[in-house]
């Protein structure tokens, strides 16, 4: 959307989960549930642009109980799933949050994100997105989905706006 992305201005970012948030495998077991693996360290980063003034919301197109437990732990501003059609989706929802779509971010891994990817000001990527993915991204992660990638993303935008100092130093106590 944006001829010169500028995560300056960045004030709503979407993250995909699969594939992104985690490694985008999928365990089923025996008795039909099913398992992720979610890295502590997007977690913190989701938090970290929450606790910076940024609102986080998370947009799957699959629907998961797991996903819906780990997003309550880390408070995000919103959660949707069963998301089919994301690029109408994330305009509707930064309407409703009254951030225009430049700026935003969109995180994501595969195909499926290119809608949301193109209406945002600010796409990104991880590592090991689809070639488009990363192709059309202002920012791609060095590192993969579902290991770390969230929150390399974050850190790049808030260090960009000068707020990952400030963070930090709430760690410190």
């Amino acid at each position: 959307m944006s001829l010169s992305p500028d995560p300056t201005n960045l004030q709503l970012l979407f993250f995909d989960v699969d594939g992104v948030l985690t490694d985008g495998a999928i365990t089923y077991h025996e008795d039909g549930s099913e398992s992720k693996n979610f890295h502590t360290s997007d977690g913190l980063g989701l938090r970290a642009a929450m606790q910076a003034g940024l609102k986080v919301v998370i947009v799957t197109a699959r629907q998961s109980k797991l996903v819906e437990r780990r997003m309550t732990q880390l408070g995000v501003d919103r959660l949707v799933q069963g998301c089919k059609d994301k690029r109408s989706r994330v305009a509707e929802l930064a309407d409703e949050f009254g951030v225009p779509l430049t700026a935003c971010g969109y995180l994501g891994d595969d195909l499926v994100d290119l809608g949301a990817m193109d209406a945002v000001g600010y796409p990104m990527a991880v590592a090991d997105a689809a070639a488009e993915l990363r192709e059309m991204s202002a920012f791609v992660c060095t590192r993969p989905g579902g290991r770390g990638a969230a929150r390399e993303a974050v850190e790049h935008v808030l260090k960009t706006q000068g707020k990952w100092a400030a963070v930090v130093e709430a760690y410190r106590g």
